[in-house]
């Protein structure tokens, strides 16, 4: 048996007839920037997450630059992300002029660790940008206190996060400005990039979209100098469809979860998932001390696997210059060698989950009797 990481393909034939109708729509009038079914898709997605107002932009990375922007967070000034997450986190940082500040993650749910915020903080502070990494929310509530006793912004990056719940809240509502991506492998993928921010404050959704579309509201009246960052018409229509399917896809997902929970408790360790949240499991990362040699047997057995993410951001090349050391983050740096992400998506069925199962079961258990021989 073959089990795709992700199967983009299988998604498109189960809604073919409403996606292939909704590129016609759009082909058929014309409206590849902007227009209404970009109007639509921003509409739609606010009512699905519970806020006001919705920016379509070109990628999550664009969101979280444009978020910083909007929000006017001075040039040099510093804010505190991850040291868990895909680049794109702290690199918006930089795009925007900004220092970013790396903590460490949580040992058992990955996200950042909130216990270490004091240490990150300095009177350069501006903003936190805590991440609900592989689609389990971050731990809001003293992510928010501790903002809220210094006079911070929070910018939720919601990436991997699309209809995950924190205390009966839509991640991406409960700071100031959520960001979501939908690269095509996301819960919520276009068929190309994409991006939204999404806030409940007017200002900020009328700054984002200024700064979005070349610091202009009307055609030639430029307030000041933007970028071109919108999320096109052909794009948002694939996203409306799919936001129909959306909750049916979660579903599964954690359908799927189940079955890994249930399967490898005793084998590797399994996510450890807050009591207060909806985990959408974008990823389902376990880890391993034998993580390389488990990956090879699972892809000789027909298996796609990942790795996210093999080093934490402030030990990249990237950021070199800020001279930071292994041990600074040593709950991140063990993720790193140990984390593998198995096969799941909203198209996968009961009896992959169970093959999958399966051959990391009969790994370990060669592994045992392997031992045992020597």
């Amino acid at each position: 048996m073959r089990v795709k990481f992700v199967d983009l393909e299988r998604q498109y034939h189960e809604i073919k007839p409403e996606i292939d109708s909704a590129i016609q729509a759009v082909i058929s009038m014309s409206a590849f920037v902007k227009g209404e079914f970009v109007e639509s898709f921003e509409r739609n997605f606010a009512d699905y997450l519970g806020v006001k107002y919705c920016v379509g932009v070109g990628s999550g990375t664009d969101a979280l630059a444009i978020a910083l922007r909007a929000l006017e967070i001075d040039p040099w000034k510093e804010v505190i992300v991850p040291a868990n997450s895909f680049i794109a986190t702290s690199e918006a940082v930089t795009m925007a002029g900004a220092k970013p500040v790396f903590v460490d993650c949580h040992p058992e749910t990955y996200n950042i660790d909130h216990r270490k915020l004091e240490k990150a903080f300095t009177d350069y502070t501006e903003a936190i940008i805590p991440v609900h990494l592989y689609g389990q929310p971050a731990d809001m509530s003293p992510i928010l206190k501790f903002a809220k006793k210094w006079n911070l912004y929070v910018i939720e990056d919601a990436a991997q996060a699309h209809g995950a719940i924190y205390s009966f809240r839509n991640v991406g509502t409960l700071g100031d400005i959520g960001c979501f991506s939908f690269y095509p492998a996301k819960n919520l993928g276009a068929y190309g990039d994409g991006g939204a921010i999404v806030t409940n404050d007017s200002e900020i959704a009328r700054e984002a979209r200024m700064y979005a579309d070349h610091g202009r509201f009307s055609k030639y009246e430029h307030e000041f100098q933007g970028v071109n960052s919108r999320l096109d018409g052909i794009q948002a229509a694939v996203l409306d469809v799919k936001l129909r399917h959306l909750e049916a896809w979660i579903l599964r997902r954690r359908a799927i979860a189940k079955i890994y929970d249930e399967g490898l408790m005793d084998v590797v360790q399994t996510p450890k998932v807050h009591h207060s949240v909806k985990h959408v499991y974008h990823l389902y990362v376990i880890k391993t001390e034998r993580r390389e040699a488990l990956r090879e047997f699972l892809s000789e057995a027909g298996i796609e696997t990942g790795i996210h993410y093999p080093a934490p951001l402030p030990l990249l090349k990237a950021y070199e210059y800020m001279n930071h050391k292994a041990e600074e983050f040593p709950a991140s740096c063990a993720l790193a060698e140990r984390a593998l992400s198995l096969p799941i998506h909203g198209s996968m069925s009961d009896s992959e989950a169970e093959y999958v199962v399966k051959k990391v079961k009969e790994f370990f258990n060669d592994s045992k009797r392997e031992n045992r021989e020597a």
